[in-house]
């Protein structure tokens, strides 16, 4: 294992999250008035993901959607999933912040900066011994599969350019993408901060309800 990987990446993570902990700080408390005072419940939510080894652990996120206990019509048949929505939900998602409470989580150790985002539980029931590789390292915030065309990637390309990762870690290479991947959130393209990523329809739907 290079040096980098088994101790800079770590120190690398914890310089820059800190650091943009500190910048954010302003903008979340923002945030989390704003959606407090929008509707009742959690700033943040979580979910369970795997990380390294398999390891199951809680992902940060903002909360964007109206709680289960709001989410019904007056005559008691339950919200469209776009109606739950919330106003301050959606310019989250349409700025890609909400994710940020996971720089949380790469403090903490959960995830690193760069790497193959971490997935949900049933989809590492899929996994050849190949593709496990995959969970080899930490998750990261952003990864190669983000950044190289992620929505017209199928889910086998995302894990192969994963295992790719996995294989090459350099700090130059996760500069790279970190600086790509701030490109592509500042000009507003699809972002690397994919909230979305290798999720079915109705995870995708329901996710502000997993904790």
């Amino acid at each position: 294992m290079a040096l980098y990987e088994k101790f800079g990446k770590r120190v690398f993570d914890i310089v820059a999250t800190t650091g943009a902990l500190v910048a954010f700080a302003p903008v979340s408390a923002v945030i989390a008035i704003a959606i407090r005072a929008e509707s009742p419940g959690g700033v943040l939510y979580t979910q369970t993901r795997i990380g390294r080894n398999g390891n199951p652990f809680k992902i940060y996120k903002f909360r964007t959607m109206l709680p289960l206990e709001q989410s019904f019509r007056p005559d008691g048949s339950p919200l469209d999933n776009a109606e739950r929505v919330t106003r301050v939900g959606s310019v989250l998602r349409r700025l890609s912040i909400d994710e940020v409470p996971q720089l949380i989580n790469v403090v903490k150790g959960d995830m690193s900066l760069v790497g193959p985002r971490p997935t949900l539980p049933y989809q590492v029931t899929r996994y050849t011994d190949e593709q496990r590789r995959r969970l080899g390292v930490r998750p990261g915030l952003t990864g190669l599969a983000q950044v190289s065309g992620r929505n017209s990637l199928t889910w086998t390309e995302k894990i192969e350019y994963d295992v790719k990762y996995v294989d090459n870690i350099t700090f130059l290479g996760d500069l790279k993408i970190v600086v790509r991947t701030l490109n592509t959130v500042l000009r507003k393209e699809d972002t690397a901060f994919s909230r979305h990523d290798d999720l079915s329809v109705h995870e995708r739907d329901y996710r502000d309800d997993i904790t």
